[in-house]
């Protein structure tokens, strides 16, 4: 079953200069129980899209559907939507329990359900501190906090690491990867590739407002022949391990093994399964990275009106 669809949406933006194109006929789907990366250069459309979906900006042509129905038709939004566009929408003088209560409240939703989301995000211990003492990464807890008050089963994220240490990604894409293994679905944006690859499972690739590619990101990683590379006093063992595991594996030398199509998430587990000490094991994310830079760097150029000016997009 879908949860989210965008159909030939088009959306021009008008300036005293002229119109100006940030989504271009674009199509694509979200599905259950799934993490997909709506990835793009910076201005490629992804918070335009985003927005037509959420009903703050109406498409010039096309349409966006949740659930099969456009966002202002749904029964419930926060209990069917979560949504995260900028972590900024806080009254300062206020603590995160009360922004979050005041949430509840207009929202018909159950008071405990504020304690639940605050220790679900990190920000228990924060709950009595106002927001105007939170760092940007409290912020992002926070404004994620919020799109969970109303256990949403469609999670809408922009550029949501902004802001979080190494520890706070790693728990963010844990909490994600959770989420969709329940059953949710996730939408995140980003710019950066190698952020959302370790938690995707399928891409929307985006250039100046037009769809270049929607695939796996296991399809996409075949494509760049992603390559992880690990050093061993067992080598012999690893490939072995790995080859039953459906990883074609090769020895660079007496200690390193050379593992392709294949992420570290995959080749992990299976070396501990098999009991094989790791000395260092690292992706060579470098030609997926290009593969991506290839794809965005194939940008069509903008048709009649546009150019400069009008709303930025990301």
């Amino acid at each position: 079953m879908t949860t989210a669809v965008v159909e030939h949406a088009t959306k021009y933006f008008g300036t005293r200069f002229g119109r100006v194109l940030a989504v271009d006929d674009l199509s694509f789907e979200v599905g259950e129980g799934r993490v997909t990366g709506f990835l793009g250069p910076n201005g490629a459309g992804k918070t335009t899209t985003m927005r037509m979906m959420l009903g703050l900006v109406t498409p010039t042509s096309g349409s966006t559907a949740i659930d099969g129905r456009p966002y202002h038709h749904l029964a419930s939004p926060l209990r069917q939507v979560g949504a995260v566009l900028e972590a900024s929408g806080f009254h300062p003088g206020r603590s995160a329990a009360e922004h979050l209560g005041v949430v509840v409240e207009a929202a018909g939703l159950a008071a405990p359900r504020v304690g639940e989301v605050l220790e679900l995000v990190g920000l228990a211990d924060a709950a009595g501190r106002k927001v105007r003492g939170f760092s940007m990464g409290m912020r992002q807890r926070l404004a994620l906090a919020t799109a969970l008050l109303g256990q949403p089963r469609l999670l809408m994220l922009d550029e949501p690491a902004n802001g979080l240490d190494p520890e706070g990604m790693r728990w963010l894409r844990a909490l994600l990867r959770t989420f969709a293994d329940q059953g949710g679905s996730v939408l995140i944006s980003s710019h950066v590739l190698a952020e959302v690859a370790q938690v995707a499972d399928e891409v929307v690739i985006i250039v100046q407002g037009r769809l270049v590619a929607q695939t796996s990101l296991s399809a996409l990683t075949d494509r760049a022949g992603l390559k992880v590379r690990v050093r061993t006093p067992q080598a012999e063992a690893l490939r072995d391990a790995l080859a039953g595991g459906g990883i074609h594996a090769e020895l660079a030398g007496p200690d390193v093994v050379v593992a392709t199509g294949a992420s570290l998430e995959q080749v992990g587990p299976l070396a501990f399964a098999a009991q094989v000490v790791i000395y260092e094991m690292g992706a060579e994310r470098s030609n997926l990275e290009e593969v991506f830079l290839q794809l965005t760097g194939e940008a069509v150029a903008p048709g009649p009106g546009g150019g400069g000016g009008g709303e930025p997009r990301s």
